[in-house]
């Protein structure tokens, strides 16, 4: 790869903003962390937890 990239896109990797809070989601059932995220029949957002396979929305 050039030099002249890698010294361009060094700079994204120094300094950039930083996510300092982090939202996970836990199965109301289980409290399982594994929970994905998926569209529901009439557009919305539904959640399913992939260890119990419980879902809510």
């Amino acid at each position: 790869m050039p030099a002249s990239i890698l010294e361009e896109g060094g700079h994204l990797l120094d300094g950039g903003p930083t996510r300092d809070t982090v939202t996970r989601l836990s199965c109301p059932s289980c409290g399982s962390a594994h929970v994905a995220q998926v569209l529901g029949d009439n557009g919305g957002v539904s959640y399913v937890c992939t260890s119990c396979g419980h879902s809510w929305s």
